[in-house]
């Protein structure tokens, strides 16, 4: 560990100086030789750096979410490529060119801040020493190590002797109680940030060995932190249990605020939002707006939850706009499915099927309302050998009516037909005798 810490030597002399300055300002307050002025020095040291990392943890947060998206894609080049590592490692590297994702993106908040770690554990091993460390001169280094905080020096470790203890003004018994007790919640707070972000900011639809692999760090690095904690001075325990627990709520934030699209974290986010605007009628934030928005976006691609959010606005009789506001509206203009409902174009309406008994009906009635009117035009008709012909109002044939007064005092002209006659003209081959069944009018 002293070697890693003297690599980082060169960041030594600004981490001290930024514990001077914080000493001097709490030093003021509560005593320059007291406990609380340099710890609250240290966890002060910490706050600092992580308002320096929140634009790298937006970056973790992005890199994690398109990891989870790219699993499945990454999935399948496995098993093509199973057999050629070389030609699996390219295809890796270009699907992460193609969407713009950096593996390493999500490491870059415990990377960026390894340098401010082991630079205070070299001032403090330093302390623990009695060596001059970066600004802090002997009256400076005299003064934390008679520091304690909880009765227990900034400088010691949990298995340091009982004599080095005591040269410090301190009992071993102390000692291990307050650094032990450290120690859990170190890993305690490690265990449940993994814990919240696997229960509730995970994408449930997607099984990916990505979620293994994150499930198996939930439960790898408190363990780690238990092993090496032992061998932190209590300065530093200080210090990565301000970090674990800065990193608890930062994250708690994220969730609450800024949900993974199809987590438990986004259903209730959204059932948080719905009863919100419900309530205004419209919405009370860029957040909110920004949110609805990407929620329209989306159209059918849209989740369970962001469906049952749509749905639960047009309940309310709200829309949902493209710009992200919400307007009171009588009819729905979108349904949980991103399509447009009412308020559209109204849909074509299929006529009803009629029954038989209404389509043999329809030529009768359609006939007995021609002969009623008065003045009715001649209609043309269908002869049984398919040919067309005027009929007058009585509905027979106008060149039959004819030919009967031609022929009228002629020898067997009247009285009728001759015999058989009517028989030949109307039973033909193929044809039933008698009153035929009048055929439907698309049929003509």
């Amino acid at each position: 560990m002293d070697t890693i810490a003297g690599f980082f030597s060169f960041i030594t002399t600004p981490v001290s100086w930024v514990i001077v300055q914080f000493h001097k300002l709490y030093g003021a307050i509560f005593g320059p030789d007291t406990g609380w002025a340099w710890g609250l020095s240290i966890v002060s040291l910490v706050i600092l750096i992580r308002i320096c990392l929140i634009p790298l943890f937006v970056k973790q947060i992005k890199a994690t979410r398109a990891m989870q998206t790219l699993q499945p894609e990454m999935k399948k080049i496995q098993e093509r490529y199973k057999s050629d590592k070389q030609r699996q490692s390219e295809e890796m590297m270009k699907l992460y060119k193609e969407s713009g994702t950096n593996p390493l993106s999500s490491c870059l908040p415990i990377l960026a801040q390894s340098p401010f770690f082991f630079a205070l554990y070299h001032v403090l091993n330093g302390i623990a020493s009695n060596k001059k460390v970066g600004v802090i001169d002997q009256q400076l280094l005299d003064s934390a190590r008679d520091a304690h905080i909880f009765g227990a020096p900034l400088a010691v470790k949990f298995t340091d002797s009982a004599d080095k203890v005591a040269s410090l003004g301190a009992s071993l018994t102390d000692v291990r109680v307050v650094t032990a007790l450290m120690i859990i919640l170190m890993s305690a707070s490690q265990f449940f940030t993994q814990r919240q972000l696997m229960t509730k900011n995970v994408d449930t639809t997607v099984k990916t060995p990505f979620m293994q692999q994150q499930k198996m760090l939930m439960y790898v690095f408190p363990i780690m932190f238990a092993v090496f904690g032992i061998n932190f001075p209590v300065g530093v325990l200080v210090y990565w249990l301000t970090t674990n627990v800065w990193t608890m709520g930062q994250q708690m934030y994220v969730i609450r605020q800024n949900p993974t699209p199809g987590s438990k974290a986004q259903a209730a986010y959204l059932e948080r939002l719905q009863k919100h605007v419900t309530e205004a009628k419209k919405t009370r934030s860029r957040g909110q707006s920004r949110a609805i928005k990407a929620i329209v976006a989306k159209g059918r691609d849209r989740n369970e939850y962001e469906r049952k959010f749509i749905n639960g606005l047009n309940k309310a009789g709200l829309a949902a706009q493209a710009d992200g506001t919400v307007m009171v509206s009588d009819t729905v203009t979108t349904t949980e499915d991103g399509t447009p409902a009412a308020g559209g174009a109204p849909k074509r309406q299929q006529p009803k099927r009629q029954s038989k008994a209404k389509r043999q009906a329809a030529p009768t009635a359609g006939a007995a309302k021609a002969d009623a009117e008065p003045g009715a035009k001649p209609s043309l008709t269908k002869s049984d050998d398919g040919s067309a012909k005027d009929t007058d109002k009585s509905g027979e044939p106008k060149d039959a009516a004819a030919k009967d007064a031609g022929t009228k005092g002629k020898p067997g002209a009247s009285g009728g037909q001759q015999p058989g006659q009517g028989t030949r003209s109307k039973a033909k081959s193929g044809q039933r005798k008698g009153q035929q069944r009048p055929k439907h009018p698309s049929k003509k």
